[in-house]
Formats: structure tokens, sequence, C-alpha cells
């Protein structure tokens, strides 16, 4: 069966900090222990992505891409649509999107998952008709994502941690307006993220009951609250448990608009994708996965 099967291996040499690179004999050597026929290409810039990912899909072959989450973003907006699945090896520093689908973060559990070949259908977000597969925020976020993007010396998950305290350090609360599937919500806080999955920042469980294929989005909207509170509820969202305080609201909605009373950058996948005022929706099952399969409820 694997022999049948042709992929390309599209690796962004410079993800995770040059994490992918160092990597790429492991998963070499992986796909040939289990014979997966396969060709290399290294990443130049992200339209070369894009382009050699969908070539490879329209020949017939499966892209299986290493990078971080927000290569995987782009690539997925682009295959959305069609037959050809798309393969995902953990190769940045949060990883996101393989957590939340159940793949391995080491390499040999990660190729068998591409060998064993098993397909899931997931959503695909779109804020100002640009594409993503994880979580859209702004506010806050923002500033975090700017600050963790700028970082080199921080190494791994902890960039995410310094990011949020160096944005707090300097936040001022924001008034926003967010329309949810007609319905006008306004208040002063922190940010506002529509999650089409759970989890952002290298394991922060943002949205911990959003799931990736039903159509919906998760829209966080963090009130305002003092800093020293702040700070203490941060290790809350990697439990997901931030949800249960009184500043934390949650509503499902197909589609947000949102808008605030000062310019900020939307963040997706960790990559500026848009600014506000924004538009957020969702592509339902739009895109094919190499995944685990999901278990029964």
């Amino acid at each position: 069966m694997n022999e049948a099967r042709r992929h390309l291996l599209l690796v962004n040499p410079s993800a995770g900090g040059g994490r992918s690179a160092k990597l790429l004999p492991e998963v070499e050597k992986a796909f040939r222990e289990h014979e997966l026929e396969h060709r290399t290409v290294l990443t130049e810039d992200l339209e070369h992505a894009r382009s050699e990912a969908v070539a490879a899909a329209d020949a017939g072959e499966i892209p299986v891409v290493m990078s971080g989450d927000g290569l995987l973003g782009h690539i997925g907006g682009a295959l959305a649509g069609g037959a050809v699945p798309m393969g995902i090896l953990p190769g940045g520093r949060g990883n996101d999107l393989a957590r939340v689908l159940g793949i391995p973060l080491e390499i040999p559990g990660a190729v068998r998952v591409v060998a064993a070949g098993d397909v899931r259908a997931i959503d695909v977000g779109e804020v100002n008709d640009r594409r993503f597969l994880g979580i859209a925020s702004c506010g806050f976020d923002s500033d975090a994502n700017r600050i963790a993007n700028d970082a080199r010396l921080v190494k791994g998950n902890l960039v995410y941690a310094y990011a949020a305290i160096r944005a707090l350090a300097q936040w001022k609360p924001a008034r926003f307006t967010v329309v949810t599937d007609g319905t006008m919500t306004e208040f002063s806080g922190y940010s506002v993220a529509a999650a089409n999955s759970k989890a952002y920042g290298g394991g922060m469980l943002l949205a911990p009951d959003a799931e990736l294929d039903d159509g919906r989005l998760d829209v966080v909207c963090s009130g305002d609250v003092g800093k020293l509170r702040c700070l203490t509820n941060l290790p809350k969202v990697f439990k997901g448990t931030h949800v249960e305080l009184d500043e934390v609201t949650i509503i499902r909605a197909a589609e947000v608009e949102i808008r605030a009373d000062r310019d900020f950058t939307v963040y997706a996948d960790g990559d500026h994708l848009a600014d506000l005022p924004a538009k957020v929706s969702v592509l339902p099952r739009a895109l094919r996965v190499l995944a685990p399969p999901v278990a029964p409820a």
C-alpha cells in the first residue's frame, strides 16, 4: 500500500529555529523504514511552499509538511477543497495543530501516522479571506504574538510565556465590539479570539471545547481585570480552566466580526493574517489531513 502512495516531504528549514532542518535525516530514515515513496523539497518562502504543495496534490502526491503551525495554516488553506490529504510532521516551536489532532510530537510516531494513511476532514478558518487552521486572535494577543515572533534568544515553548509577560507590562485595556451570527456584544478588556481549534501558543488550551470539525468557532472574549490577576491566571490557560473565570466569555458561532477602539493586528497560527476590522468564518470540513482516527464518544 505504501509503495502505491507518493509523498512530497516539504520541509521549512527555518521552522523552530532550525529544528526542522536538524530533524530531516531522522525523518527521511523513518520514511525509508516505512517504505514510503517520497521526494524532499526545502521551502524557500511562503509562496514557494504553497505552489509546491498544490502542484504535488494536483499530481496525486500527498504533501507532508514539516514546519510550524504558521506554514501548515497557509498550505492547509491552499489545499482546502481538494481530495488529496495533507500530512503533518511537527517541526515548529508550538506544534499545536499536531497536538490537537493527536499526532505524536516525536518523529517516529508522527511518521507512523503518515504511513497508516488514516484521513480526517477538518474545518478551515477564514479571516478577511485569509485562511488558517488554529486560532485567530487580536488585542493583547497581537502584542504577545509580535514579541514572540521577534524573540531570538528565548528557546522553545518558553517564548510564549516570555512574550505574554512582556506584553502584559505595557498593556492598556481596549474596547471591543464583537458581532456573532448577527448578535452584537461590547466589552472592555484584553482580547478576542476566534478558535477553530483548542490550542495555541505551545499548548495553551484557550478554547478547550472547540472542535476542528464542527463547522463553528469558539469566540473567546477576555474582559478587563487587573494585571496581577491576569498574571496569576495565565497558568490556567494551559489547563483550560480559565474559562471558568467571570471575565472570560465564550460564544459559539459560525461567523464573527471584530472591531476595536484602536488598531490591532489579527494573528492566526502565529502569523499576521489581517488587521481590524476583521470578519472570521469557517469552511466546514474543507481540508483532509492524515491523523489518528477519532475515538468514539
